[in-house]
């Protein structure tokens, strides 16, 4: 009975810790929200939703300030889709290798090398991108500016593969051998069963990676704050210098713009657009996951 007792407090204990747990990750969210709401409503009685939505000029630290949002958006718009071009399909056939292909061993060995490429501090890929890949980019594009948005791309790219790649070849790694094995009884090689049925078999598992490569493109900052040029151009030409929103928000938080201004209270309006991008990506990540879940 003492033990029956002594068991039932400890599991007590450990779903109190659990429940806990699992409500502070949905205060802290909801008290990001909150805090983005309020402050992003200070800035808003100062400047029209119209004006910050569609304006294509974003100056608010210039004597006469504009707050348009776009060129911030369309930067960092630009930036995530050419580091998705990158990361999306070597991610996949990284994890089509390492699903399919690569004996027991050297998986074993090459995983946690590709993984250690999340480990390099973001400031390093920065800077390579800023004085290694954008000279040999220019040796290619003389009209390539020394700033720009396709270094940052490339190299968030890079950066984003271990997180496609491991989460994709989990997915594959789960579909059931049996599978495979009607696949080759049917005559199907290995890559006609690796693209034709592991992948579709996976594929709610590789649109999770899809979708966590996107928030994390998105919200990375010191690769574009380093060699994307802080400058917000609303363009869509790779080659020029781009602002993003992250960049943009590490650039007034330095401390040289006062507390309680409308230029302080910008950030918190780019962070809910930023938060607002990052939510309806993922919103439609989760209703296309299981739109294919449904189809199989």
């Amino acid at each position: 009975m003492k033990r029956d007792h002594s068991r039932k407090i400890k599991e007590g204990v450990i779903e109190t810790a659990l429940f806990l747990s699992a409500v502070s990750s949905v205060f802290i969210t909801l008290s990001i929200v909150v805090i983005l709401l309020y402050e992003s409503f200070g800035f808003f009685k100062e400047v029209p939703a119209v004006e910050f939505l569609t304006g294509t000029v974003w100056t608010p630290l210039f004597a006469e300030p504009k707050f348009g949002i776009l060129p911030l958006v369309t930067g960092t718009l630009l930036v995530t889709a050419i580091a998705l071009a990158v990361a999306l399909p070597l991610g996949i056939m990284v994890a089509v290798y390492l699903s399919e292909y690569a004996p027991h061993k050297f998986r074993e060995v090459i995983k946690p090398v590709l993984e250690l490429l999340a480990a390099v501090p973001t400031v390093v890929y920065g800077y390579f991108a800023l004085l290694f890949l954008t000279p040999v980019l220019q040796k290619f594009l003389p009209d390539l500016s020394g700033f720009n948005a396709i270094s940052p791309g490339i190299i968030m790219g890079i950066m984003i593969v271990p997180y496609v790649s491991s989460v994709s070849e989990d997915a594959m790694k789960a579909v059931p051998m049996h599978i495979r094995e009607g696949s080759y009884a049917m005559g199907a090689t290995k890559l006609q069963t690796a693209f034709k049925v592991v992948i579709p078999a996976a594929f709610s598992g590789i649109a999770a990676a899809f979708i966590m490569g996107i928030s994390r493109a998105i919200g990375e900052t010191m690769v574009v704050a380093i060699a994307a040029g802080m400058m917000p151009n609303f363009t869509f030409n790779p080659m020029e210098p781009v602002q993003t929103l992250t960049s943009y928000i590490v650039q007034v938080s330095l401390g040289d713009v006062p507390h309680g201004t409308i230029e302080y209270k910008t950030i918190f309006a780019a962070g809910m657009t930023l938060f607002m991008m990052t939510l309806f990506f993922n919103i439609i990540g989760f209703w296309f996951r299981k739109r294919i879940r449904e189809a199989y």
